[in-house]
């Protein structure tokens, strides 16, 4: 009898395995060619290993070798694959995807393939496909992984500004209909939420009726959103109920949101009540909401309420924000003593994001802005200068800039491009980015004002990559503008490769313990997974890099992010890692995920959710998750420290 080799079919995820560190390895260096070659080994692991590799290096080359990958017969396999084609985001992965669907599935063994290829269809097929992935009306209640599936292909066509009437409709129907599964109802009102040129005008009256048989916290946030965009007198009604019956923050945060859709007098009360809610987030929300919509006729009210010390310095600094944009020009003694109070802030606060706040309300008048120039040209604070750059910037995007300067406007723009080139010549990279980010702005026109472009042909060869990217890339677009030629986002090249000593002390039960004054977050990690990613940050924990540094961005209901050594967002380690993104899925709170500046650029700053960002998913890696702590997150606010972080086995 001839030997017959025992068929493999158990996928393992063994990191000592030398065969699964090369595949990573040829994924962290984005090799196409070499992952392709492990589609045919005949241990599912590895091919399982490399069709989700592809998922993070997108490669368009390795579609028709994916496409023959769907027809694995371990189902794992075949998933991996329809997951990378759709990370790919290639229109030639569309028939292929079509193709592998498995139609005669009456006993829904391939449930799962399913709905990963109907996700998948609607990251990378073409609009048409969209009108059929809509009216699919075969799929019970009881099919949830169809209809997850069906729901993540319309919310990912909408995420690409890929919409139709047939897909809200079918949105709409399941999220407000008896009987869908709630993960479907969170899908669906997530796509309401976030996809853009939809008509919802004539929809209040479902939304209303979804909003009322939803207990969900993660769902209700999302109708919030998209009750507002109805701007129906009946769905403010119902927002203001569930605000006020809404024992969830983050649903609160969300209504107010949603309030920007209606008149200020008529939301005006629940918004001055939570601007004195214990919650930061959400009086924070409510000092936003001022800001945006904030009524000139209350502007002395809300200066009158940032001299109250008992809120917050956030809240105080968005109030004096709200009252200098909105109160109006002749009230020129009342506008003069709000900014001499604002500059006092700025000369004698000891906090960094105290002072950068009140820079930010100055910059709403417009006259600001010689002495917002001098602060960020002459301050040694990498917070405080960024903010300067930020408010200029603001000030020159005022939609009516030359009204609001009258005969002076010409004189002021001339002002205005001399502190941006200033700005990119200090080789501050926070400054230089917010500056160039300003110039590439064709609807500006400083172009005609800028006689040479060789101080951005200087500032690009002083910066120093990988570790500024983010403004290398900002710097060379705007210089591309100038010179009239399409500008390229430049990816770092590859320069920090996987450790894999340092993978063998890191196991399951490897935990990082996040020590604040507030309390301690901890992190359980995803090492099979995001190895590099998971390496990357215990690597700098265990250096102390994150001793003392800030969580220098914070929005409420969305992120806390730390890991900057500036401080505003733009500072880094003189490397960069690789963008890890299997199929993982930001469903909930507590995600711990790496920031960047674009695919392939992550560095040492990261971020926890407040919610589920689903928005984010398959684009920021996912490294970890809070599993004690959370309340810690939720309460943690700008400028707030981490004074260690601690790895335990």
């Amino acid at each position: 009898m001839p030997v017959t080799e025992e068929k493999l079919t158990e996928i393992k995820s063994d990191l000592s395995d030398p065969i699964l560190q090369k595949i990573f390895n040829f994924q962290d260096q984005r090799n196409t060619d070499s992952l392709v070659v492990y589609f045919d080994h005949k241990d599912p692991s590895y091919r399982y290993a490399s069709a989700m590799a592809m998922g993070s290096v997108q490669d368009e080359k390795a579609i028709e070798d994916l496409g023959i990958l769907l027809n694995d017969d371990i189902e794992e396999v075949s998933i991996a694959a329809a997951y990378a084609l759709g990370q790919t985001g290639g229109e030639k992965a569309e028939q292929f995807l079509i193709s592998s669907f498995q139609k005669d599935d009456s006993l829904s063994q391939s449930a799962n393939f399913n709905k990963t290829v109907l996700e998948a269809v609607g990251k990378c097929a073409s609009a048409p496909l969209l009108n059929a992935l809509s009216t699919i009306k075969t799929y019970t209640r009881r099919d949830t992984a169809l209809l997850e599936g069906q729901a993540w292909g319309i919310y990912r066509f909408g995420l690409r500004n890929i919409v139709s009437k047939e897909g809200t409709e079918r949105m709409i129907k399941l999220v407000s209909e008896n009987g869908y599964p709630e993960s479907v109802r969170t899908i669906a009102a997530n796509y309401l939420q976030r996809a853009r040129n939809i008509k919802l005008d004539s929809l209040a009256a479902p939304l209303i009726i979804a909003m009322g048989r939803s207990d969900d916290p993660k769902t209700q946030m999302a109708l919030a959103m998209a009750l507002g965009k109805t701007k129906a007198p009946e769905a403010l009604q119902t927002l203001k109920t569930r605000y006020n019956i809404s024992k969830d923050y983050r649903v609160k945060c969300n209504i107010i949101r949603a309030f920007n859709n209606f008149d200020y007098a008529n939301v005006r009360e629940l918004v001055l009540e939570a601007l004195k809610n214990p919650n930061l987030n959400l009086a924070l929300t409510a000092s936003q909401y001022l800001i945006d919509k904030g009524d000139a006729r209350e502007a002395v009210d809300y200066w009158k309420m940032a001299k109250d010390t008992s809120y917050p310095w956030q809240i105080r600094s968005s109030l004096y924000r709200a009252a200098n944009k909105h109160l109006p020009p002749y009230f020129e003694v009342t506008k003069g003593k709000i900014n001499i109070e604002l500059r006092q802030i700025i000369l004698n606060s000891s906090n960094h994001y105290e002072k950068a706040a009140a820079i930010m309300a100055l910059s709403e008048h417009g006259w600001n802005y010689r002495f917002i120039s001098q602060q960020g040209l002459a301050s040694s604070i990498p917070v405080v200068r960024t903010a300067c750059a930020d408010a200029i910037s603001h000030i020159a995007n005022y939609p009516e800039f030359s009204k609001w300067f009258g005969l002076g406007h010409r004189k002021v723009k001339r002002d205005i491009a001399v502190f941006l080139q200033n700005a990119i010549k200090s080789g501050d990279v926070g400054m230089m980015y917010v500056s160039a980010e300003v110039l590439s702005k064709k609807e500006l026109e400083f172009s005609s004002l800028i006689d040479s472009t060789q101080f951005l042909e200087t500032a690009l060869s002083g910066l120093n990559l990988p570790k500024d990217i983010e403004t290398y890339n900002a710097v060379s677009k705007a210089l591309n503008f100038f010179k009239g030629i399409p500008a390229e986002p430049k990816t770092p090249d590859y320069n920090n490769p996987i450790d894999w000593n340092l993978a063998k002390s890191i196991s399951e039960t490897t935990r990082a313990v996040i020590v604040t004054a507030k309390g301690n977050v901890t992190i359980q990690f995803f090492q099979e997974q995001t190895p590099a990613s998971v390496n990357n940050f215990v690597k700098l924990a265990k250096n102390g890099f994150f001793d003392g540094k800030s969580f220098h961005r914070v929005v409420p209901n969305f992120v806390v992010q730390d890991g900057c050594p500036r401080g505003d967002g733009y500072g880094g380690a003189n490397y960069s890692i690789r963008s890890e993104l299997p199929m993982m899925y930001y469903d909930g709170e507590g995600y711990v995920g790496m920031a960047s500046a674009g695919k392939d650029t992550e560095g040492t700053q990261w971020f926890i959710t407040h919610s589920p960002t689903p928005h984010l998913d398959g684009r920021y890696t996912i490294f970890g998750k809070v599993v004690e702590g959370m309340n810690i997150v939720h309460n943690i606010g700008v400028g707030d420290i981490i004074d260690k972080i601690v790895i335990s086995k």
